[in-house]
């Protein structure tokens, strides 16, 4: 039995089933994702989510879904499924669903009578399309199979709704049609492996309804335009292919394609190999530069998140190769910024003050992982020059101090990675003196003098071995308070007592200005005050502002994002801080941290971890529904616990 297998009594209760989702990318930027009935609950959800650079760049759904009818005998069972106004669903096609599993790829099983049909999906790596499989395992009678697509043509944050620009002009093409709705847009080529009879229906679906949508206080209500559908007859063990894309293929490829996909897959088997799967989600490639996408459905790529997350969507599942070229990329974007130049690289938020130090860590991440020596031949330079570049108070938004700290203005604008804002204001305006970014900088010092060191530059590896004694003695006096945690920051006489996971950062990092017993205080009031099954709370119940519930409105999120909600991807510090002090016998702790979020395998979208949890029990899954770092931080402590214990 596949370990992502959903039964008939989850799929046909909608309150189970509709919250579950599937994502499904192709390393181009386009995605494919709904929930596991097919009843698409976002805007963004669709068939087909593709970037338009001749529009905007941003995603656009173009084949929103496609519904399903099986016909025997002239009786016409409609497999699809719709929300509409008075929460009304229709046409209720889950009823016929007898199971769902997703190993290699996503498959549902329905059961019409006698009928048994089999569906599965798969997204072409690197080309814009979407393949379907339908296979008719059992049917006692003539079979006919019916395909209604439901276009929408419109930017993936949007909605549309019916109108008479809208073009229903096609023409057609091998075993299929093509149609663009608006100027500007691809053409969207609809092809099946087997000869079929299109019959031109246009019409408008209205009232379309997003649960998630109406949820979070979006608009959430669209009108979907239907040109016809395709019609053919399958017989029992027969296996056709529907294929939806902006190039059109010969029909006689399309089942040599999807057998290739089928077998370039990773099965998801347990809990490693769904992370290894979704790690490989975040891969972007544009223009020959390598890119990690910071989260699904919304995000591009962040210059922190991949930082933060490279090591482990790489490195942690021994894929040396992508890490070497996501770095060669975001070189060349951090070679641009200290130079002062507009970079063609898609990185974005490079200015933010701790994006170069964790530039620094991403690359002390490889020498660990990999190899010390090849870190300093392939990466030294740059560390060198980074270090550089904010002793010498390059860069705009970080002032080195004579007491060997940075100082960094976060009075208005959000530069860490509590970057909500309500009204274009931080809601945690983290500013002076920040606790994570001094800690990386100590130990950006003492990495690259570790480098220099073993490039033979022993008098230049004094010298930040020295700034780093002078950065230590201070962080220790500036942070480290009299209850035996770090503040977060201290801003010009404002001091910040909140119990927050950024002091984590602080204790886990190879070099840290603080001793043994210093990482056990942290490690012991982070587990009593912020530790929970799913991860890391961003604030202690205890301190004020305490807002676990990231729900309601746009501004009610904003104001909760960092205020006691739980990040996983801060669990990698946790159990790593948690190795440092107490070594072996920290095994066990880190393997029970872990079966929490093992469980989220099977919730929210499958196989993957959402960007975080409400901070409060049940710990609800908010937010991206498929989240770079939390993912990557999981790899990483296991990549780490196999190299700590030699397993």
């Amino acid at each position: 039995m596949s370990y992502l297998r959903f039964d008939k009594a989850l799929m046909t209760n909608l309150q189970e089933s509709l919250p579950k989702e599937i994502l499904r990318t192709n390393k181009s930027g386009a995605y494919s994702c709904s929930s596991i009935v097919d009843c698409n609950t976002r805007k963004y959800h669709g068939l087909l989510v593709v970037p338009v650079p001749e529009l905007d760049g941003e995603n656009h759904v173009l084949l929103s879904s496609l519904d399903e009818t099986v016909i025997q005998h002239g009786a016409q069972f409609n497999l699809g499924l719709h929300k509409y106004s008075g929460n009304v669903y229709s046409p209720n096609g889950h009823k016929y669903i007898r199971a769902c599993e997703w190993e290699k790829l996503p498959t549902t099983y329905y059961r019409v009578g006698g009928v048994i049909l089999k569906k599965e999906k798969v997204f072409q790596h690197f080309e814009n399309r979407i393949l379907i499989r339908y296979t008719l395992e059992d049917a006692h009678s003539v079979t006919t199979l019916r395909l209604r697509p439901f276009l929408a043509f419109r930017n993936a944050a949007e909605c549309t709704h019916e109108n008479a620009g809208a073009s229903r002009d096609y023409s057609a093409i091998d075993h299929g049609i093509k149609t663009r709705m608006y100027p500007g847009y691809p053409e969207l080529m609809m092809q099946l492996s087997k000869t079929n009879n299109f019959v031109f229906e246009p019409n408008w679906y209205r009232g379309i309804e997003y649960q998630k949508e109406q949820e979070l206080g979006y608009e959430y209500k669209e009108d979907l335009y239907v040109p016809g559908y395709f019609e053919f007859n399958i017989k029992k063990g027969e296996s056709v292919v529907f294929a939806a894309g902006v190039s059109e293929l010969k029909a006689s490829q399309l089942k040599k394609i999807f057998d290739h996909e089928y077998e370039v897959h990773v099965p998801r088997t347990n809990f490693q190999s769904c992370l290894v799967n979704a790690a490989h989600q975040f891969h972007y490639e544009k223009g020959g530069e390598h890119y990690i996408i910071a989260g699904y459905p919304w995000f591009k790529c962040r210059a922190r998140d991949m930082f933060v997350a490279l090591p482990g969507l790489t490195l942690a599942i021994d894929e040396i190769d992508y890490y070497e070229q996501a770095m060669a990329t975001a070189e060349k974007a951090i070679n641009d910024f200290m130079a002062g130049k507009k970079s063609t690289i898609e990185m974005f938020e490079m200015d933010k003050p701790d994006v170069l130090l964790w530039a620094v860590w991403c690359i002390q991440q490889y020498a660990r992982l990999v190899s010390p020596e090849a870190a300093k031949d392939k990466y030294g330079e740059l560390v060198d020059r980074i270090v550089n570049f904010i002793a010498e108070g390059e860069h705009e938004n970080l002032e080195p101090k004579e007491n060997g700290l940075l100082f960094t203005d976060g009075r208005e604008h959000a530069v860490t990675w509590m970057n909500s804002e309500v009204n274009g204001h931080p809601v945690v305006p983290r500013s002076g003196y920040i606790v994570e970014i001094n800690a990386l900088w100590y130990n950006a010092l003492l990495f690259n003098a570790e480098l220099l060191r073993a490039a033979g530059r022993e008098a230049d590896a004094d010298r930040y071995t020295q700034m780093a004694q002078l950065t230590g003695t201070s962080f220790k006096e500036t942070f480290l308070n009299q209850h035996g945690y770090l503040l977060d920051y201290v801003d010009e006489g404002y001091i910040s007592w909140s119990v927050r996971p950024n002091m984590l950062i602080a204790s886990s990092l190879e070099y840290s200005p603080l001793t043994t017993p210093e990482r056990k205080k942290i490690l012991d009031i982070c587990t009593k005050e912020l530790l929970t099954p799913k991860g890391i709370r961003s604030l202690s119940p205890k301190s004020g502002g305490y807002n676990p519930i990231y729900a309601g409105g746009q501004m009610q999120r904003d104001a909760a994002y960092h205020q006691g909600t739980v990040w996983p991807w801060l669990s990698g510090f946790y159990l790593e801080t948690s190795l440092k002090v107490y070594k072996r016998s920290g095994l066990s702790w880190v393997d029970r941290c872990f079966a929490g979020l093992e469980e989220e395998m099977f919730y929210h979208c499958i196989g993957t971890l959402p960007e975080l949890f409400d901070g409060n029990p049940p710990f609800s899954g908010r937010g991206a529904i498929s989240f770079a770092m939390n993912v990557a931080a999981v790899l990483r402590v296991n990549k780490v616990l196999s190299k700590f214990y030699n397993y």
